[in-house]
């Protein structure tokens, strides 16, 4: 049987681990590009994440309050190591937000020119996270979890929060999906009112559900890699970006 694509030996591969990437609400997308003056990338299949579903009692005892920064009181935490991974990791996707990955084939014809391999939204954000840690010595972790389907306060110990630990957690339960627990040492250099601008812009209900959850995750994190690598002073943070 013939082949449907030819694949010649100049074909090259390239893969692609570090954000900013713009995600899209799917899991895994292969797309086909074909050459001509204006190359567009069309869609061969996609597939759909998760459904958010509301919850509307309780919340992870270190989660933050609505105004994006502080800790939510009156609540019943949850402690769950059983659902941490079995390594370590900067970005823990216990709800399943994030996508998977895209698999990019640039055509002319049958004849395919290039592979281009993205890699999971989950090693981008972490190598984000890496990146930032080595150049600010700040640590950004990130939790995405469905209540109560959480490790919770398990994550304390798992990633040795301390007063240079930013924890993120993403979580739609108060509607608003972002989440802050800032250590005190961030809270020196970092305004507050960052955090809430942070939340208003990107965690907002609106925000997340057109743009999908993972969208949400990852301009959030961008935002806090930019704001981290502001000189501090009076006006750093100032714009959410």
């Amino acid at each position: 049987m013939a082949s449907l694509f030819h694949l010649p030996s100049s074909l090259s591969f390239h893969k692609i681990c570090h954000s900013p990437i713009r995600a899209s609400h799917s899991h895994y997308r292969i797309s086909v590009k074909n050459e001509s003056p204006l190359p567009k990338l069309s869609k061969i299949s996609e597939f759909s994440s998760k459904t958010v579903n509301f919850l509307l009692s309780g919340s992870l005892a270190l989660a933050l309050s609505l105004t994006g920064v502080g800790i939510a009181e009156g609540k019943v935490g949850v402690n769950k190591p059983e659902l941490l991974p079995k390594e370590f990791t900067s970005v823990i996707d216990v709800a399943g937000f994030l996508s998977d990955g895209q698999l990019l084939l640039h055509m002319k014809g049958t004849k395919m020119l290039m592979i281009i391999i993205i890699c999971s939204q989950e090693k981008r954000l972490a190598q984000e996270i890496t990146d930032i840690e080595k150049d600010t010595g700040f640590k950004l972790r990130v939790l995405a979890q469905n209540y109560p389907d959480t490790p919770g306060l398990a994550i304390k110990d798992f990633w040795q929060v301390d007063d240079r630990t930013i924890v993120f957690v993403a979580d739609p339960t108060f509607g608003n999906i972002l989440n802050f627990n800032v250590g005190a040492t961030v809270d020196l250099d970092i305004p507050r009112s960052f955090w809430s601008r942070l939340a208003g812009t990107y965690g907002n209900m609106f925000y997340w559900k057109e743009k999908g959850e993972d969208a949400s995750i990852e301009a959030a994190v961008m935002a806090i890699s930019s704001c981290l690598r502001e000189p501090v002073g009076p006006n750093n943070c100032s714009e959410v970006k």
